[in-house]
Formats: structure tokens, sequence, C-alpha cells
């Protein structure tokens, strides 16, 4: 008996569940600010907030030391992130407390973890009878 593969639709072609165009069908002006957006995520700093932030709001003061860096860096941070719609603001007295705009950015940063320890565990493995070998 021949078991015929079950035939799989290209996900590319698959609408998205949230009900937005793809990336395929996006004009160039929107590309441009895509680009931006993981522009402001591709900074080590700025996930480190992120990653902060997933446990409730806080204030410029906090997040600068729980980062290790200067209030005014840490601000710096916080504007890009506020322009590309990540994090929220809000006045408080003579603090501006953050918290995330848009708790989806998550998933995507949870997304792209998980690809990034996959290579690693798989790029462990490779090397593993080398490193058995020189034991």
């Amino acid at each position: 008996m021949h078991n015929s593969p079950v035939p799989v639709e290209d996900p590319v072609a698959l609408p998205d569940p949230a009900g937005y165009p793809a990336m395929q069908h996006m004009p160039a002006e929107a590309l441009v600010e895509i680009a931006a957006y993981f522009q402001v995520l591709a900074e080590p700093t700025r996930l480190q907030i992120l990653n902060l932030l997933r446990g409730g709001e806080r204030n410029v003061g906090e997040l600068a030391q729980l980062c290790g860096f200067t209030a005014a860096n840490i601000s710096r941070h916080l504007a890009l992130m506020s322009k590309q719609g990540l994090v929220a603001r809000q006045g408080r007295g003579t603090s501006v407390y953050y918290r995330i705009a848009d708790p989806s950015i998550y998933q995507l940063c949870d997304l792209v973890c998980g690809n990034i320890a996959r290579q690693l565990q798989r790029s462990a493995a490779s090397r593993a009878p080398f490193v058995a070998k020189a034991n």
C-alpha cells in the first residue's frame, strides 16, 4: 500500500489570522516602517527594557538602576521605543512611568528567542563529538 503525502498548503499563501496583511503584500513605504520597528528591537538594552517591563510598569530611574545605565541613556532608548509604539508613557507627579503598549511584542520576541535557542542547541550538538574526543 502506497501512502501518498498529505498536501500541505503553502504557509506564505495562508491569510494572517489576525486579519493584517502579509508582508508580501506590503507597499515599500510600509516595509520601511517595519524595518524601523525591527531596528528598535535590534539593540540589547532595549530588549532588556522590554523584559523588565514584562513585570509591570516602571519609571526611568528604576529602569536605569536595573539596567546599569544612566537615566539619560534609558530615556533615549524609551523615546525610540515610544516612537515605534512599543511602550506607552504616563506622567505621575514628577515621574514618568512606562509600560508595554502592545503585549503582542512578547510573542514576537519569544518566537525569535526560541529560534535562537534551537540554533544554539543544534550548534552545541554538532560540536559535542569533538569536545568529547578532546577530553
